[in-house]
């Protein structure tokens, strides 16, 4: 599938039904959760919540946080899910509707696009994908199929973040020209890490899946593999794609012309490969996006007490957790707005959606936008060139930036569509 093709199918096809047994308000939507040590843990107990919502499975290749997982739902629900290793037995159940995918970030696009394949429905985490290849693999293969999937970008589906974009595109502080987003953290050293035989209870092989195959590390799981460029994204594709989703969204913007990226990896001197200190900036054509990354050391006084930032000719509107603030060109004060975050609001989206073709606050091709920006700020910091993006086209001029746009995979776990 050429890019041209991809775009032509792709935004002809935005609206389609959904497709659920019972098709009504009050039919029970069953779901499996893919991948539960930390995130989908968090989301199978959410959605077990929800009304007439059934969490019927869980899968992790890890049998550790599976079983642990299994009990947390139990007691949420009542009954206990069954618990599968491997996720491919999860697609030929017919009872399942959805697929709830919170695995590290090489598995999000493959196993989405699987999932679409075999008529089920998707709800997946951040970022979509790893690379851009996959982002578009995965748009495709839900147009093609049809089917549900909501990017796990939750605060589109927050009551007030949904009021202050209102406001903003609809002109409260005049034509928008930048926008600012920014995250601090204080994350230890993942250190140094060795050969280890693999934990009991891993399937190492299926958990490296499409990335290519390398010897278990006692430093790359649970959570380090974000920092390897197999399978993470880095702080990013992690955490930046939630800011950046609201900017672009304010923005009205649907991709970046242009991309920078300054920064390194600062402080520690350990096996991390993604920058610790990021400074990416975009240019849309029409304004600009820069995103600010300290992950060595928390937000301190002087730092912006605000996540985001939009700052047009009659003013700005700060975004802060689930609220806003509007200011005149003076910095004085003169709206603002609260409301609940969570995961619940955007959940019961994606099951609304599920039902009956209510609209997703979250739409997998507005993922895919937000994540290809990451994936271009990636890259931009990568090859340490500024990189030149035409939608018809792709990534223009540089010869290694164009290689990162897709991927080398292990032989057979490409992802393809059956």
């Amino acid at each position: 599938m050429n890019r041209r093709h991809f775009l032509r199918t792709t935004a002809a096809a935005v609206a389609f039904p959904a497709i659920v047994r019972g098709g009504d308000a009050s039919s029970k939507v069953s779901i499996a959760v893919v991948g539960v040590n930390g995130r989908g843990s968090e989301l199978a107990v959410a959605f077990a919540g929800l009304p007439n919502v059934a969490v019927a499975a869980l899968c992790d290749v890890d049998e550790r946080p599976l079983a642990k997982a299994i009990d947390v739902v139990m007691r949420k629900a009542g009954n206990a899910p069954r618990g599968e290793r491997d996720f491919r037995r999860l697609l030929d159940d017919k009872n399942i509707d959805a697929v709830v995918i919170a695995t590290p970030d090489h598995w999000h696009a493959p196993a989405a696009i699987l999932a679409c394949a075999a008529g089920k429905h998707a709800y997946l985490e951040k970022p979509c994908s790893h690379n851009p290849q996959e982002g578009e693999w995965l748009v495709a293969a839900a147009r093609k199929h049809q089917r549900v999937v909501q990017h796990g970008t939750q605060r589109r589906s927050w009551p007030a973040i949904q009021e202050a974009i209102a406001k903003l595109r609809g002109g409260a502080i005049g034509r928008v020209l930048s926008a600012q987003a920014f995250y601090f953290n204080n994350r230890p050293s993942i250190g140094h890490g060795k050969a280890a035989p693999v934990p009991t209870g891993l399937d190492w092989a299926l958990w490296q899946g499409p990335a290519p195959e390398r010897i278990f590390h006692d430093n790359f799981v649970p959570y380090h593999w974000h920092w390897f460029w197999d399978w993470g994204t880095g702080e990013l594709g992690n955490n930046g794609v939630h800011m950046i989703d609201l900017c672009r969204w304010g923005l009205g913007a649907d991709h970046a012309q242009r991309t920078t990226s300054a920064g390194r990896k600062s402080r520690d001197d350990d096996d991390q490969e993604t920058p610790d200190t990021n400074v990416v900036s975009f240019d849309t054509g029409a304004a600009t996006i820069t995103w600010e990354c300290r992950s060595w050391a928390a937000r301190v006084p002087h730092d912006p007490a605000h996540d985001v930032a939009f700052f047009g000719e009659n003013g700005s509107l700060l975004i802060s957790g689930g609220g806003y603030t509007i200011h005149d060109p003076a910095g004085k004060e003169t709206a603002r707005g609260t409301g609940p975050g969570g995961n619940d609001s955007h959940l019961q989206n994606f099951i609304d959606a599920i039902r009956g073709g209510k609209k997703l606050n979250a739409e997998i091709e507005e993922g895919h936008k937000s994540t290809l920006l990451c994936h271009l700020g990636n890259i931009a910091w990568r090859t340490g060139q500024t990189i030149d993006f035409v939608p018809q086209s792709g990534i223009v001029g540089d010869e290694r930036a164009k290689k990162l746009w897709r991927r080398e995979y292990r032989p057979g776990w490409e992802p393809r569509e059956a």
